[in-house]
């Protein structure tokens, strides 16, 4: 009785250890975004706005067509995330089952790759055929973030499914087709949840894409947000106020399905017999 108890008790203090920079820093934030600019700059630092003011969102909202930027980021994610489902999926199930390791650590050497190596052959090739500034050409260099994650996450989560199931339904007189769409397919859902949310993740905070191919009008959010620091100082109000913005749908977006990534992730530990 007493181990375990230690034992939950050290699992707690790891769980503290981990979690808790990640929480002050977003506990942080949310203090400077509603508190004003002389609380924020105070010494000793001001925790709890008094009173609370809304006057940092106004001047985000201000400062340009937020919603357009939420809009450029929406179509911008949610098309690269859609792309690296239809390509990704059926690819990682080719890979599971022809057990290609080498092409998948290609995969997962193409995804630790730097963005910037990709960008400067991307950028002249859209200069060529004249799509720098549009949407377009931002939610395709996206999907160097979303196809190589998409795979990794998909081909590990059907190498768990016992290839017994697969082995029966050609005995039965099923196609490849059909046995990926009506046997894998079902059974690799919480997997594919999990890639999705992690590649529209990745996609919406990525900076450097939209920082150099997107135009005034194609600006997504991260882009947005750099446009609110100053030269002369940084207005760190406003600054919250707008990172809280690009965070808070992510954030809803995973509260909502959180029990589809831990069934996800859970059950894609768990090798199939």
């Amino acid at each position: 009785m007493m181990a375990r108890l230690l034992d939950r008790l050290w699992l707690a203090l790891a769980v503290f250890l981990l979690v808790s920079p990640a929480i002050s820093v977003f506990l942080w934030m949310l203090s400077l975004a509603f508190k004003n600019e002389i609380d924020n700059l105070a010494y000793p630092p001001v925790f709890i706005p008094r009173p609370p003011t809304l006057a940092n969102f106004t001047a985000v909202f201000a400062s340009g067509p937020f919603f357009q930027y939420l809009g450029n980021s929406l179509i911008v994610s949610g098309s690269a995330t859609l792309v690296a489902l239809l390509v990704g999926v059926p690819a990682g199930y080719g890979i599971a089952r022809m057990q290609a390791r080498k092409l998948m650590l290609t995969i997962l050497i193409a995804r630790m790759t730097p963005a910037i190596s990709f960008l400067i052959p991307l950028f002249t090739l859209f200069q060529a055929i004249g799509i720098t500034g549009t949407l377009t050409a931002v939610a395709i260099t996206h999907l160097v973030i979303t196809v190589p994650i998409t795979v990794y996450i998909v081909a590990g989560y059907f190498e768990t499914l016992p290839k017994e199931l697969d082995e029966a339904a050609y005995v039965d007189g099923c196609s490849p087709w059909q046995r990926f769409s009506h046997i894998a397919l079902p059974l690799a859902r919480p997997g594919i949840t999990v890639a999705a949310i992690l590649a529209f993740i990745f996609s919406w905070n990525n900076f450097v894409f939209g920082a150099v191919l997107a135009g005034r009008q194609t600006r997504t959010l991260p882009v947005a947000i750099y446009n609110v620091l100053t030269f002369e100082q940084i207005a760190w109000g406003p600054l919250a106020a707008a990172a809280l913005l690009v965070t808070l749908p992510v954030l809803l977006l995973t509260l909502l399905i959180q029990k589809e990534i831990v069934g996800g992730l859970t059950a894609g530990g768990v090798k199939g017999g």
